[in-house]
């Protein structure tokens, strides 16, 4: 059991200063291990976190909520970045590493034409929303998948209050949301075309948008993605891929054109920047004309960091072929969970594409054991959960080093089941299972 009282103390100040504890709900303590997690890092490099007590931890877990797709600190990413910011990383001219970020990024698109930049994934998804009820004239949206907290999108819980509940984070409640919003989104399930087609029966006149993840925790079936497209043709709406997450994980680019389907709109966020805040809306020409006839603008959009470090991540991703690293990397985590579980007579399910993997246990005890799971993996040194994004700084020995570990906390874990000790065991409270308010 390692020291973290530094950590653990600044949390519990910050509680009392920031609403929420901290900036981004997923990466609350309580969503992993309540009053057990480190919180805060002193320095990240590789795969490798510090925390405040000089605890060094292995990242096995989200690896910066996906944002570090090459690892932390990347040399050669950190390296342009540093260069740039010396020949100032501002000014009242605009920066032309935005225009070298657009062609490459309508270069590995073909069928996109335009694009423009922010530097967050919810605010890009506002952008595209905007675009695309600005190119139709209608307000309506059809959505699937999580796509970050503006109103459009919270919205939808107004008149239903479980109506996201289904797609990621359940319990979110639309205080604060325009009650005026109400009936403008409609959500429809992955892989349900019947569920799109009953929006498109009632609304299909006013639909603006259709907006999906083309990938999360499965891969499509042969026929949905395409019926989705066929419903936008149908209904004259835009047609928008949320490559937030999804992007940079089997390919470079967006994971649409391993399904080969391309949409109107795709956005981008996260691995674009490998950690430094970038954001980008793509799109096709007439479509993405439409910013012109309304208002999108920011001060901080034209800053020269986000476009650099996007430009050094697109190109070692390519070069290096990290693409296929994250795939044998998540591949190698989904076994050593199966085996783990196996050698333990633990039940779990797997799911998600591999560089995305996420484990869960089976039964009414999951969240307790769950729980105990990420206590054993910090133990030995490892920040482990539910969730694990594929990092291309993983080496073949993390991997090794983590099997070990893993299959150890299982063995603890089966014990612990078989002799009714669970609760005696964690040494804390359960872990979160979506938004709740911290008390």
């Amino acid at each position: 059991m390692k020291t973290l009282h530094k950590g653990i103390k600044a949390y519990n100040n910050a509680k009392k200063i920031i609403p929420g504890g901290t900036q981004l709900l997923s990466k609350r303590p309580e969503m992993f291990l309540p009053n057990g997690w480190p919180v805060y890092y002193e320095r990240a490099q590789g795969i490798t976190v510090i925390d405040l007590d000089g605890n060094p931890f292995k990242d096995f877990s989200i690896g910066g909520v996906g944002s570090t797709v090459l690892g932390y600190a990347d040399p050669y990413v950190d390296d342009a970045v540093k260069e740039i910011i010396k020949k100032g990383s501002m000014s009242t001219l605009n920066a032309p590493e935005e225009i070298v970020l657009a062609e490459k990024l309508i270069s590995m698109h073909p069928w996109s034409d335009m694009a423009r930049f922010c530097r967050s994934g919810g605010e890009a998804m506002a952008i595209a929303v905007r675009i695309a009820r600005a190119h139709t004239g209608k307000s309506k949206v059809a959505f699937c998948g999580y796509h970050g907290w503006h109103d459009w999108y919270l919205s939808a819980n107004i008149s239903k209050s479980e109506a996201l509940d289904g797609h990621l984070l359940p319990g979110l409640k639309p205080n604060g949301v325009p009650r005026q919003l109400e009936g403008l989104t409609y959500p429809f399930a992955y892989n349900d075309v019947n569920g799109l087609h009953k929006i498109i029966t009632e609304h299909g006149n006013d639909l603006a948008a259709i907006i999906l993840e083309p990938s999360r925790s499965e891969l499509p079936n042969k026929t949905f993605l395409n019926n989705v497209k066929d419903a936008a043709e149908s209904t004259s709406a835009v047609l928008i891929f949320d490559e937030i997450t999804s992007a940079f994980r089997i390919n470079t680019g967006g994971i649409h054109l391993t399904v080969n389907i391309s949409p109107d709109i795709a956005v981008f966020a996260k691995a674009l920047g490998n950690g430094y805040p970038i954001s980008a809306v793509i799109g096709k020409r007439k479509i993405m004309e439409a910013a012109q006839n309304t208002f999108i603008s920011s001060t901080m959009w034209t800053e020269r960091v986000g476009p650099t470090a996007a430009i050094a991540m697109i190109e070692k991703h390519k070069e290096q072929n990290i693409s296929q690293k994250l795939i044998s990397t998540g591949s190698s985590i989904k076994k050593i969970w199966d085996s783990a579980a196996k050698e333990n007579g633990l039940e779990i399910n797997i799911k998600g594409i591999d560089p995305l993997a996420t484990l869960s246990f089976s039964g009414a005890s999951s969240i307790e054991l769950m729980t105990l799971f990420t206590q054993e993996m910090l133990d030995r040194g490892f920040l482990s959960g539910k969730s694990f994004y594929a990092m291309g700084s993983h080496t073949e020995k993390d991997i090794l080093d983590y099997g070990i570990a893993c299959k150890e906390a299982f063995k603890e874990i089966a014990l612990a089941l078989n002799s009714n000790l669970l609760s005696k065991k964690i040494r804390g409270p359960l872990a979160h299972s979506g938004f709740k308010r911290l008390i």
